[in-house]
């Protein structure tokens, strides 16, 4: 998981995820490469003008505020920052705790 963030998301959002800690997608949407960008030395919302989309995921254990160029979305994340959690199945331990079905 990438955690290092640029001082102005930082100061929009409330929570921000942290590396090695595991989270729930609660729901997933169409988001934008960049929230915004800086222009003479002001943020400004990046609205349609960058052609990149991401998918944007929100996250059961973390909660920030509306997006401010889009206030009916609450502020998300770029699913690239994160991986799927691995798991490893076993065989053996799967066969341990079957129900057998005759």
């Amino acid at each position: 998981m990438n955690d290092s963030f640029p001082p102005h998301v930082v100061e929009l959002y409330e929570q921000l995820p942290v590396k090695g800690t595991i989270y729930t997608i609660r729901a997933a949407s169409l988001g934008r490469e960049k929230l915004a960008v800086i222009k003479d030395g002001k943020l400004v919302p990046n609205g349609g003008s960058d052609a990149s989309v991401t998918v944007r995921i929100l996250l059961e254990e973390l909660h920030n505020g509306p997006d401010p160029f889009c206030a009916s979305q609450e502020l998300g994340f770029n699913a690239e920052r994160f991986r799927e959690l691995e798991q490893e199945t076993h065989v053996e331990e799967l066969e341990e705790h079957a129900v057998g079905f005759n």
